[in-house]
């Protein structure tokens, strides 16, 4: 049984309707409705097994509901994803790589680059840069080729978006270039960069969802690696450097699922990923999700003797 976000019902609906057609009849059914929809499955007691992607509140209410009755749960909550750029790095690889994690899809993707420490000898380029990719970020309808990036699902995310950007500005963040809703109908954000990040304010601690990318610059890369550990969340992180010790030391030490050395988007081995603390728990992806999804009977037989 699949039930999409009522939020962006259709595109789930469709894809569904894709994968059934793909099964034997009656295999997936495709259940559309809000949350009290969702609330009925999970609490269902034929329901052996739920999996979640969405929010952390909902990833924990769900928890509480299927695990009340020893339903098993594969959960893959928010994120609240780091980028680290050490010393060394090439300044338009750097803001390539930012811009990518943080405006793709307009940053509403569970991965999303949402927060970037960068050493403080590369941060005057990279932030240059990467105000530049933004302010050519061509925002506009979807099913316009001419568009890179469309609006936010709702009115609801693009509050959100608002208020963690404001209250990161009211705190001394500088903002480069967006920081705005866009005028025109539809809840567009502009592409945003904000530099000087302070730690402590919801845009560096709170899932933001949008395409916005705040900067945290740090004297070197032991503080880069501290700083980006230092997240209720536990998704995927991503390591730009030219050093293999660093990638390395990064890969040992940052508490994430999934830790990817100098390309944003890319996976563990096998496509796996294992999520932490407030991102949940459970093999996302890949194969191991489809272990995750069976179970295993073992059948003890001794013979009586006879025929």
């Amino acid at each position: 049984m699949h039930k999409p976000s009522e939020r962006s019902d259709a595109p789930g609906v469709r894809l569904a309707e894709l994968v059934a057609g793909a099964l034997p009849p009656d295999v997936l059914r495709i259940v559309s409705g809000d949350g009290v929809t969702g609330e009925a499955i999970v609490a269902h007691e034929d329901v052996a097994l739920v999996a979640h992607v969405g929010s952390t509140a909902a990833g924990r209410r769900i928890a509480a509901t299927a695990g009340a009755r020893g339903a098993k749960v594969l959960l893959e909550n928010g994120g609240k994803d780091p980028i680290v750029v050490d010393a060394g790095v090439d300044p338009a690889l750097a803001a390539q790589q930012i811009a990518t994690g943080a405006f793709t899809n307009g940053g509403q993707l569970c991965t999303a680059v949402e927060r970037a420490y960068v050493v403080e000898e590369v941060a005057d380029a990279v932030v240059a840069e990467l105000a530049r990719i933004a302010s050519e970020v061509a925002v506009g309808d979807p099913a316009d080729d001419a568009t890179t990036m469309g609006p936010l699902v709702d009115e609801g995310q693009l509050a959100v978006v608002e208020e963690h950007v404001q209250g990161a500005t009211a705190a001394g963040a500088e903002v480069v270039v967006g920081g705005r809703r866009l005028d025109r109908p539809g809840s567009f954000y502009a592409p945003t960069v904000l530099d000087r990040c302070p730690d402590d304010v919801a845009l560096l601690t709170d899932e933001t969802f949008g395409p916005v990318a705040p900067v945290v610059r740090v004297a070197d890369f032991d503080e880069a690696l501290r700083r980006a550990s230092a997240s209720a969340y536990g998704l995927a992180a991503t390591v730009l450097t030219p050093s293999l010790d660093h990638a390395l030391r990064a890969a040992d030490q940052l508490d994430v699922g999934t830790v990817k050395v100098n390309a944003v988007f890319g996976g563990a081995p096998g496509g796996s990923a294992d999520p932490r603390r407030g991102s949940g728990g459970g093999a996302g992806y890949g194969p191991d999700l489809l272990d995750e999804m069976t179970v295993r009977k073992a059948i003890h037989l001794e013979g009586l003797g006879g025929a």
